[in-house]
């Protein structure tokens, strides 16, 4: 898919370099330039390749576009909490929106890969409540929308891993690994935040993020269903 945009080999690569040296380099302006490129760039990628046709993209465009809202309200979390809490509440509409996509491809052959989707709802389920214990005692304020976060994270990361046998391996893949680097880029961002600070956490959340957002763009760009089961995400 890349091939037939060149462009994008060069300029989402330049915007990752960018907000990476950005928070290297301490530099509040290029930061706040180079941030909210991220998803722009991925949103004109997205559309210019599917033409958001059907509900699955329509919805992954619109996961990016909370995503977007959330980078812009977290770049000011440093001046005011309340940005925090609506940069997480933004977030969390993003995962949500994921989720939603997501299912829509289980939804296309629901009795496939039973056994792996209960694996997958062990293993979500175990991460959630251990994380969530863990950092219970640091949250004060904050435990019920952090729970209520790591809840809907850890529904779209389940969601993801119910594509398998449903999609083509390389969509499934690039969506699995992707919603897993959001669940790093979060999990480092909440250690860092109500644990322990860590050194550089910008570049390592940032540098996650990214991964995670564009390995997801790239997995809806590359979505094809298999066993020429009708697509659910093209009914009206």
């Amino acid at each position: 898919m890349l091939k037939k945009h060149p462009w994008f080999q060069f300029l989402f690569p330049l915007i990752f370099i960018l907000q990476l040296c950005a928070g290297w380099i301490g530099s509040t302006e290029l930061s706040i330039f180079t941030k909210p490129l991220i998803v722009i760039s991925l949103l004109v990628m997205l559309a210019v390749s599917t033409r958001l046709k059907g509900r699955f993209h329509k919805r992954i465009f619109t996961a990016l576009m909370f995503a977007l809202a959330g980078d812009l309200l977290l770049m000011y979390a440093g001046l005011d909490e309340t940005y925090f809490i609506w940069g997480l509440a933004a977030f969390l509409c993003c995962h949500l929106c994921y989720t939603r996509a997501f299912y829509l491809d289980f939804k296309s052959a629901p009795e496939l890969d039973k056994k792996g989707a209960r694996i997958a709802i062990a293993c979500c389920a175990v991460l959630a409540i251990f994380f969530y214990f863990f950092l219970r005692p640091h949250l004060g304020i904050m435990k019920l929308p952090v729970m209520i976060y790591i809840l809907v994270i850890s529904m779209m990361m389940m969601m993801a891993s119910f594509r398998n046998q449903r999609v083509n391996t390389s969509s499934f893949k690039l969506i699995l690994f992707g919603a897993l680097f959001f669940l790093l880029s979060d999990g480092i961002l909440a250690y860092n935040k109500f644990v322990n600070p860590i050194p550089y956490p910008g570049t390592w959340i940032m540098a996650t993020y990214m991964i995670a957002q564009y390995l997801i763009t790239m997995g809806a760009i590359e979505r094809k269903l298999l066993h020429n089961i009708p697509d659910p995400s093209t009914n009206t």
